[in-house]
Formats: structure tokens, sequence, C-alpha cells
């Protein structure tokens, strides 16, 4: 054949490897990585891994050989599973961290991915004046220090009688600027205008084209900032410490009272920190390759 077949079609005929070498061909990038970038890419994965491991050779060892030997042998010691244990069975309410830090995580993602997708598609492309000026303003909120804000934000949850309950922690960051930012961004180059216009022509609704065209057109940017928003409430130790404290904690807070006290027992702590981050480990490892995969569908035009 003399004319040039496009990706999609050597896909469809010679299966995903035989597109993904023509597309390199096709951009010039037909070149493979050589030994020296596998090695610096393997270099920065065990700079990058060695601090976890740190934690788990501590969780794995006991208070006395941590004070005899602070740094540990490379080899993880047979405490762990008994650290585990004392964590889930001490007095810091775990459980209860434990089903709040998903609750708040998986609302605050869900809600953060929705209102910033709707205000990204609304500054993207619907045309109301003042739109540039708002989308500045919004993104200046980012430069506010979150501490300027916690006074006053203390007083209204105290007005509201949200002390102590979840939904102090929930509705604050039920949007966030860097979300709206995101979004605006994706949304002006991933949906043509021509899309929004067919649905207007088929006799769609404002909330319609929205629900049916932009919510699908900004999927894979979506699933990135749901990720990001998750791990960031997750983490989150500041707001949730001061407005719920020990009553009604989530697991960060929850775990900082392991060491509310004079001798603190080092592998204790550690455990608790890798039974913490050991969701969004599994978060990653079940959807990296989706999210992976995601993006650059939404990257890949044509």
């Amino acid at each position: 054949m003399s004319t040039q077949m496009s990706t999609p079609m050597i896909e469809q005929l010679a299966g995903k490897g035989a597109a993904r070498a023509a597309r390199r061909k096709l951009h010039g990038v037909d070149k493979r990585p050589g030994w020296l970038t596998y090695c610096a890419l393997a270099a920065v994965v065990l700079i990058s891994f060695y601090p976890i491991w740190f934690t788990i050779l501590l969780a794995s060892s006991n208070a006395g050989e941590i004070a005899r030997n602070p740094i540990p042998s490379l080899i993880p010691a047979g405490e762990f599973l008994t650290n585990v244990t004392r964590v889930i069975e001490s007095d810091i309410k775990f459980w209860t961290a434990l089903a709040n830090s998903i609750i708040v995580s998986t609302v605050t993602a869900i809600s953060v991915v929705f209102f910033s997708t709707l205000a990204g598609y609304s500054f993207a492309k619907l045309r109301f004046r003042g739109s540039n000026g708002l989308l500045v303003f919004v993104i200046a909120t980012m430069a506010v220090p979150t501490q300027l804000s916690i006074v006053p934000l203390f007083i209204l949850m105290s007005e509201l009688d949200w002390v102590g309950k979840l939904q102090a922690v929930i509705v604050p960051g039920m949007v966030t600027a860097f979300g709206v930012f995101w979004m605006t961004q994706y949304l002006r180059e991933a949906l043509p205008f021509e899309l929004i216009e067919a649905a207007r022509v088929d006799g769609a609704s404002m909330i319609r084209t929205f629900w049916s065209v932009a919510m699908p057109a900004a999927r894979p940017a979506a699933a990135m900032l749901a990720l990001f928003t998750f791990v960031g409430s997750w983490t989150n130790f500041f707001w949730p410490f001061i407005i719920l404290g020990s009553a009604n904690p989530t697991l960060p807070v929850a775990l900082q009272l392991l060491q509310a006290s004079y001798f603190k027992d080092y592998s204790l702590i550690m455990a608790g920190v890798v039974v913490a981050t050991l969701p969004l480990v599994i978060l990653f490892a079940v959807a990296g390759r989706q999210l992976v995969a995601g993006i650059m569908q939404g990257a890949v035009k044509g």
C-alpha cells in the first residue's frame, strides 16, 4: 500500500506493540532507552524506597534492640506482626480511626472531582463576564497559608456545632483551588467546542452536556485529581487534629497518640506508620496501571 496506515489501524491489524512502535517512529522517537537510563531509574527507585524499607525494619524490631542499635540490619526481624497487633489492640481507637479516614478521604475525593470538574468546565468552555478575573482570584487563594484560616474556621464549626464531627473535616475540603485550576487547564485542551455544540444541537441541556460530554473527556485528569486528593486527605493531620481530637480521630491523629508519653516505643510507632501507609500502597498498586493508561489515552489525539 502506498498510503500510510494510521496507528489505530496498525493496532487493529498487528497489535498494540506494533502501534506503539509506529507511534514512536512517527514522532521521531524510535530509539529505546539504553542501559544508562535504566541504571539511573533503578538508583532513583532504590533511593526512594529506602525510607519505606527503613520504617519496615524498625517496625519489625523492638524497643530494646532499637535502643542498642538505632540503625538496624537490612534484614527485618520477626516482631512485625506482634507490633501490628499491639497497634490494633491499643487504646487509640484504631478501627474507628481507620473507618473515619476511609469515609473522609473517599467523600472528599469524590466531591473535589465533581465540583472541580464542574467549575473547570465553566471556566474553560462557558463565556460569562468576569470569568478570567474570578479564575485568577481562585488561583490566588492557593498562596494563602492554611494556618491563617484555622481560627475563623474553628469558630464557624463551633457555631455549627460540628466540633468533633467528620463533617467539620469533609465540608471545608469539598472543593480546592488546585482542583479547579487543574481541571480548567485540562478541559481547555481536551474538550473541543464542537462536541459541546453538537450536544446542544441534539437538545441536551447544560447539565446533560456537562455529564455526558465534559465528564468523559475529563476522566484522565479527574482520576489523577481523585488520587492526589485521596492521598492528601488520608495523610492530613493538622486540621483533623484540631477539630476532631482524640475523641473521634482519623488515622494520622490516632497514630500520634502512640507517642503521647515520656517513653516513645519507635517499633510501635513505625508499625502504626506501616499500617497507615499500606492502604495507599494497595491503592497505587490496584489503580496505578489503569491510571497511567487513562492518562496516555487522554494524551493521544486522533
